[in-house]
């Protein structure tokens, strides 16, 4: 199969869908791998390490997507990329289509076959394609939440950690996937004081087992959530629905009645969202205020650090990269895996968290 891999133009995504070492695997097993001058860069990776590991390099991104029978990417197709999709042309990355119906419906009439990192399942329920990068979110999400309740800025002028005689945060965190779990593990080590808020009773049991004791589980309801958010100094969404817009569990009115300078990080803004007021923003200008509330919603916060999100992502992709070359487009169906992550394909929405 020929591969396609186009340099991102998502404003400051900097990582790379295969790296060098990824496209010497791809090469060995028989594949042209194409990639796009540049793709690499931002991730510290050279257009000559990709020719060393038999990839070939190509100048025009037109010529990319003209090329491939599969395009590898990291983010949703822009505009100017989905012109170049073919009919039949396999796109394999983050699509994120609940978040944006016009990107649905301009994949749809492309004809081609989205294939959703953020939608393949295994058997045994997890995803596996996902889970790097909500690992680098949420542990970012702590990072980016403490630098923002900083004075400079707008937050609340608190130390997340506090020190001998004053008390630290309070860091309320809805969800406890790996999004959550992960940015307890960093705010707990912080030394805040740390609620998590989830559903599922069996997860806040395990939660509750390897958490230091300055992390608190709460089972989630509105009320809960209501009285967490009033006392919050930093507040993250962590809510995830797998291939379907997340639930919002903050609603304005509550927003208002947050403590002014605190901040929220809707880490969930690749779904559209778990707080009511959350937009998306870029890493140029990531915060806006609302009702005095500062709010982070970068819609893709791990491409800040691309070096270390690209390694931990292609880590994950590229068995799956393999799969889907050795079964081509007309044997996609054939692996259940691979189905579950056929979000759209020749025109039909398979995805049924989309037809809401």
């Amino acid at each position: 199969m020929i591969i396609g891999v186009p340099k991102e133009t998502k404003r400051h995504e900097y990582r790379v869908a295969l790296t060098p070492a990824c496209v010497e695997i791809l090469h060995a097993r028989g594949h042209t791998v194409l990639i796009e001058s540049g793709a690499g860069t931002g991730s510290g990776l050279e257009d000559d390490e990709y020719r060393a590991s038999g990839g070939e390099i190509v100048d025009n991104v037109a010529d990319v997507f003209g090329r491939a029978e599969m395009i590898v990417k990291v983010k949703e197709p822009l505009a100017s990329e989905l012109d170049l999709i073919r009919p039949g042309q396999i796109v394999f990355t983050f699509f994120h289509f609940a978040a944006s119906r016009e990107l649905t419906k301009r994949f749809v009439e492309t004809k081609a076959i989205a294939v959703a990192y953020e939608t393949l399942r295994t058997p045994d329920g997890k995803l596996p394609l996902l889970t790097p990068m909500s690992e680098i979110a949420g542990r970012m999400s702590v990072h980016e939440g403490a630098r923002h309740l900083e004075k400079p800025f707008q937050g609340r002028g608190i130390l997340l950690a506090g020190v001998p005689g004053v008390e630290p945060a309070h860091v309320v965190i809805l969800g406890g996937g790996v999004v959550g779990s992960n940015a307890a593990k960093i705010a707990a080590g912080l030394g805040a004081n740390v609620s998590v808020l989830d559903v599922n009773l069996d997860r806040l049991r395990y939660l509750d087992e390897f958490m230091p004791p300055n992390v608190t589980t709460l089972f989630s309801n509105p009320a809960r959530i209501r009285k967490e958010a009033r006392k919050a100094d930093l507040l993250i969404g962590a809510v995830l629905v797998p291939g379907a817009k997340a639930p919002r569990l903050v609603s304005r009115e509550l927003v208002r009645e947050m403590k002014k300078g605190s901040v929220i990080v809707d880490v969930a803004v690749d779904q559209g969202g778990c707080i009511e007021t959350t937009r998306p923003t870029t890493h140029d200008e990531p915060t806006y205020l609302v009702d005095e509330v500062v709010h982070y919603c970068v819609a893709n916060m791990p491409g800040a650090v691309a070096r270390t999100s690209t390694l931990a992502l292609t880590n994950a992709t590229l068995p799956f990269v393999t799969r889907i070359a050795k079964l081509g487009p007309d044997g996609l169906e054939s692996d259940p895996v691979i189905q579950t992550a056929i979000d759209i394909s020749r025109g039909e929405i398979r995805n049924e968290g989309l037809l809401g």
